[in-house]
């Protein structure tokens, strides 16, 4: 599996970055609207845009279930040969350069669930054609999965354990480079103040632990475990190009490139009514991590650590 790490900031120059705010559709302009799907049974690929349905040995991974994503660029490609930048470039969030370094403004993402619009533009602004290919970089997702809770210890006269599954919110950044002044995961905001490279994650978990009387099972007491905490991941994410070998990416973005089912993309110019793009992200055991201890649940408490955090392959259908 390949891992992929790189900076779009010499893409900034090919966009009016004033024009990519979120559209509404309430002026009668027919537009090209674009809507995340998230599904958990699409096919799981590598960054080649191979199946990929084997995880690494020692790791493990789930399909969480997604709260919400953003996007930091949108590209629409005549084939599989025009390399980046060389298409129809229709969104580019905005960045913020301290110094030598430039990143993502995390401040101004904007998230859209599934099934929700994540930009639109009006279709006289977009260059006529036929499009075969769709190009979102990812920047930003928030998702659900469980985590393993259990412990075991002497309290007073008791023998008392806890053993169960959670469910732990986790925000993830998979763009090139994000400045955080802060970032909310769940009833939690945990502050950064720089710059976080790909890979970049937080958690948090807030539950009551019944912790019980090891030979009856009774409850002991109630606990709140109030667990939350953030980390740098590894140096990149996968990150799905089924035309790799003719238009590989840039190294160093999660620039996901996807195929439009059932034919291309056609844009006439001379539409009177609005254009939906579903982009359909796979999600299949898209959030993955070393499990130190073999049982294929997630402990974060016992220091297992996030390995790969992107998505797993990418589907535009027209609605």
């Amino acid at each position: 599996m390949k891992k992929i790490i790189i900076a779009f900031a010499a893409l900034a120059a090919i966009i009016n970055i004033s024009a990519c705010k979120k559209e509404t559709t309430n002026d009668g302009e027919p537009k090209l609207i674009f809507k995340f799907k998230f599904d958990p049974t699409q096919d799981r690929y590598n960054s080649f845009g191979q199946l990929s349905n084997t995880l690494p040995a020692g790791n493990a991974g789930v399909s969480p279930k997604m709260n919400s994503m953003a996007g930091h660029y949108i590209e629409l490609t005549q084939s599989a040969f025009v390399k980046v930048g060389g298409g129809a470039v229709l969104y580019h969030a905005p960045e913020v350069t301290q110094g030598s370094e430039t990143g993502i403004d995390h401040s101004k993402t904007v998230l859209a669930g599934d099934g929700e619009m994540f930009f639109s533009i009006p279709l006289k602004d977009v260059q006529a054609g036929e499009y075969e290919y769709l190009r979102i970089s990812v920047a930003y997702q928030n998702y659900t999965v469980d985590m393993h809770y259990d412990t075991a210890f002497k309290y007073g006269s008791y023998d008392v354990y806890a053993d169960e599954m959670l469910p732990a919110t986790v925000a993830s950044f998979i763009g090139f480079n994000t400045y955080i002044n802060n970032f909310i995961v769940a009833d939690a905001t945990l502050p950064v103040n720089g710059f976080r490279k790909q890979g970049f994650w937080g958690t948090r978990q807030n539950s009551t632990i019944n912790f019980k009387e090891k030979n009856t099972g009774t409850v002991v007491y109630p606990y709140q475990l109030n667990y939350s905490t953030s980390a740098q991941g590894p140096s990149g994410t996968t990150v799905p190009n089924p035309i790799f070998a003719s238009s590989p990416i840039p190294s160093g973005s999660c620039l996901v490139t996807g195929g439009f089912v059932g034919g291309k993309l056609k844009i006439t110019g001379n539409e009177t009514k609005d254009v939906v793009v579903i982009a359909s992200f796979s999600t299949n055991k898209s959030f993955e991590w070393k499990d130190n201890n073999s049982n294929g649940k997630w402990e974060p408490t016992k220091g297992e650590f996030v390995v790969d955090m992107g998505v797993r392959g990418l589907k535009a259908f027209v609605q």
